[in-house]
């Protein structure tokens, strides 16, 4: 509160916030605006009788509710995410990628060129994806008793596909913006709002209930200090740090030396972040999204829909703890490079005591993150499955207003971007003061 109270005393930290809540709010309104071409109605009925808990679910969740709606914001902020994730895991696959990683700022300007061109050949994929599952009616689990989409023509589904398109641009635009001009990352911030949208209308929906009678208090005041509790220990844990003392020899440059100092290198409980839950949940979502268009009476299908569609099931318990434990490990390995880190710290004459550099230095970050990933992956296991044994204990009907990726996006992007109005902060404060020495100055 201090640090919000100090950035709207200041002018251009409070133009800059009114300028996040002046895109959101922009953000908001496009997800309620239909794309021309559906059936307005027929998706209200639709939505009210579909309870997505599956790959749709999540997409869902970060548009903010626009998915269902087919709004021209449906696709959400979710290509971008994609298009950022999958450029990232290129470089090692892609020399060039690497090699642009490793230009600086003029290289990662031109990975960012990639992954928007990427971000829009997706949201083409994305859109019609969406529009020929939504006609069919596999979008909504055919709960719909009407046509989504009553013109079906190419011309027509041409124009929706350029219209989600174009509006999947507009957030990348918007994202960009409040990371250049205002506080904080705009891709996270779109994405917090898109959640915590439909937060309290789902966790209201436990204590009241849809329709003021079939609701249960206790079981109210149990998820809410369940929240609680979580969203503690998520900030907690997010900000432990496993600090590996460095220290830099001394050089002689000219005339002058150089080093000789001493810090750490920091390492985060949880390095890979909140992509191994999603990870994880999209793969699992493939099976039941290809089960949606075969017949209900054949074995396969039903077995899906038993086991990989219900998420309190054993097997999607069982294989979505492996996949996270493999995607915390995986995707580590891919954006922490310990060769590459060792190889720096020698260029720069530092060396960790006790450890020679170069090879054993490498070696010896791998056993930390090894050993530091093991506890992330019971960290984000824990954070996970939570929401899964609520459910399964409070036997609730209605949807959980949290689940283990959104907790994870809510405690995460609220730390950064308070890091980051407070450094803004300090960085006024320390010009004002500069700004006072220099008119005593001159009055002098």
């Amino acid at each position: 509160m201090r640090t919000l109270i100090q950035a709207l005393r200041t002018k251009e930290l409070r133009n800059k916030i009114l300028f996040v809540f002046g895109i959101i709010i922009i953000y908001r309104i496009g997800s309620f605006i239909p794309t021309p071409g559906v059936d307005y109605k027929v998706v209200q009925d639709c939505v009210a009788g579909t309870t997505n808990e599956d790959f749709i679910g999540l997409v869902n969740l970060f548009s903010g509710g626009a998915l269902l709606q087919l709004s021209i914001f449906a696709l959400g902020i979710m290509p971008y995410i994609t298009a950022s994730i999958v450029v990232q895991l290129l470089r090692v696959v892609i020399p060039r990628f690497e090699a642009l990683h490793k230009e600086g700022q003029s290289g990662e300007a031109k990975l960012t060129q990639y992954t928007r061109y990427m971000t829009i050949g997706l949201a083409v994929l994305q859109s019609t994806t969406i529009l020929v599952t939504a006609r069919t009616g596999a979008l909504f689990n055919y709960a719909c008793s009407g046509q989504v989409i009553p013109d079906g023509s190419i011309w027509n589904l041409t124009v929706m596909v350029l219209i989600m398109t174009g509006g999947t641009g507009l957030i990348m635009w918007m994202a960009e913006l409040i990371t250049d001009k205002a506080i904080g990352n705009g891709m996270s911030i779109l994405i917090f709002m898109s959640i915590c949208s439909g937060f309290l209308p789902q966790l209201w929906e436990i204590g009241w209930g849809t329709n003021g009678s079939d609701g249960d208090w206790t079981k109210f005041g149990i998820v809410v200090g369940t929240l609680v509790v979580i969203l503690v220990f998520v900030v907690y844990v997010e900000l432990a740090q496993r600090r590996i003392p460095v220290q830099y020899t001394r050089r002689m440059i000219g005339r002058k030396m150089y080093g000789g100092t001493s810090t750490y290198l920091p390492l985060k409980i949880n390095m890979s972040g909140v992509i191994p839950p999603i990870f994880a949940s999209s793969i699992l979502a493939v099976p039941t999204l290809i089960a949606q268009f075969g017949k209900t009476d054949q074995s396969w299908v039903q077995w899906i829909n038993t086991n990989l569609a219900n998420t309190t099931s054993v097997w999607y318990i069982g294989l979505y703890a492996l996949m996270i434990v493999f995607f915390v490990f995986f995707y580590t390995s891919i954006t922490f490079n310990t060769d590459e880190t060792a190889d720096n710290m020698k260029q720069y004459g530092g060396f960790i005591p006790g450890i020679r550099a170069g090879r054993a230095t490498s070696a010896y970050l791998t056993y930390v993150i090894n050993r530091l990933n093991t506890v992330g992956a019971v960290y984000l296991l824990f954070v996970a499955l939570i929401p899964t044994v609520l459910i399964m204990a409070l036997q609730l009907n209605a949807k959980l207003p949290f689940g283990g990726t959104t907790i994870l996006i809510i405690a995460g992007v609220g730390l950064d971007t308070l890091r980051q109005a407070k450094a803004r902060t300090e960085q006024f404060q320390y010009e004002g003061f500069l700004l006072e020495d220099e008119t005593n100055t001159e009055s002098k």
